[in-house]
């Protein structure tokens, strides 16, 4: 496919910048080796994908920049400029005079100048280096939200990024940024999929101008850690659509998504599947389709609890 078929769309707050709405993502549960993910990588560029979701905390951060040299020196792509990538400001050093520090160590690992998107990656800090999830409760505490922000807008305006935004916000976290924010988030990327549809999330970010992009479409990788990774999948609603469009069950997930106004992380290092990924677009669900999609029991998949012990007061101000 070429890459042109893939649609963009644009970011409100950072003057222009276009993002494609299906993005390759990095993380993998248990993790792979840095050749697996550089081979996937520049396999998902042969593909056409152009977007790429990377973070701090997944490892993926230096195996994508040696895809992206590697890419650039062969000749798949002939500029940097291609290509869309996101990462990530890990827990770790969400505090204000750690965030400058943060995104220099990625743009480092990419091996890039600057990056297309930073995002807060959640509305928490750690008091120390991760040695173990779920991470202490004592070691948990909500982000100083007002001062880290202050911090991703400098790496804006130093040109370290092109836009910044935020990552697993409620629509509670998002007004309290929208309150006191000088360049609003840009994007804020949450689960999404037809299990866990956020529709009032969705609602929200889309009065406000903040663009929608969905990790774990298909359920994601933590949820295959609770034997949970074949849901969405399995599904029959799911499967009888798919079955009478001629569409892979993958397909209709992501297609659900992407109708939702969303963009849409999705991750596959088989190559056939990651083609088949990105043929969404020239057709749609029907009304009817989108009304059994919108009857599915809902539950979320990547659960807080598998990545921090947490307690009622935390997740009451989450």
């Amino acid at each position: 496919m070429d890459e042109n078929r893939v649609p963009e769309v644009s970011i409100a707050s950072s003057c222009g910048l276009t993002m494609p709405v299906i993005g390759m993502g990095t993380a993998t549960y248990p993790p792979a080796d840095a050749e697996t993910i550089k081979s996937a990588m520049l396999e998902a560029i042969k593909a056409g994908y152009r977007h790429f979701d990377t973070a701090f905390v997944y490892g993926s951060e230096q195996p994508l920049g040696e895809a992206i040299a590697e890419a650039l020196n062969i000749g798949l792509i002939k500029s940097r400029d291609e290509l869309f990538i996101t990462s990530k400001l890990w827990c770790t050093f969400a505090e204000q005079d750690l965030v400058i520090p943060a995104i220099k160590m990625s743009l480092k690992n990419l091996q890039l100048e600057y990056l297309d998107l930073y995002l807060i990656h959640w509305p928490l800090k750690f008091s120390k280096e991760v040695s173990r999830f779920p991470v202490p409760k004592e070691e948990v505490f909500l982000i100083d939200t007002k001062s880290v922000w202050s911090a991703m807008e400098e790496c804006q305006l130093l040109g370290l990024t092109k836009a910044i935004g935020v990552s697993n916000f409620s629509s509670k976290r998002l007004e309290d940024i929208l309150s006191f924010a000088k360049i609003p988030p840009a994007v804020n990327q949450v689960e999404m999929n037809p299990f866990w549809q956020q529709k009032e999330l969705n609602q929200l970010c889309k009065a406000k101008g903040i663009h929608v992009s969905a990790h774990s479409p298909l359920g994601g990788s933590v949820g295959a850690k609770l034997g949970d990774n074949n849901r969405i999948l399995d599904c029959d609603v799911l499967k009888e659509i798919a079955a009478a469009k001629g569409k892979t069950t993958a397909q209709i997930a992501l297609r659900w998504v992407y109708e939702q106004g969303a963009s849409v992380i999705t991750k596959s290092f088989n190559k056939d599947r990651m083609k088949q990924n990105l043929n969404i677009f020239d057709w749609l669900l029907s009304r009817e389709e989108l009304d059994k999609i919108s009857h599915l029991p809902q539950r979320k998949s990547t659960s807080l609890r598998l990545i921090i012990e947490t307690t009622e007061e935390l997740e009451a101000e989450l």
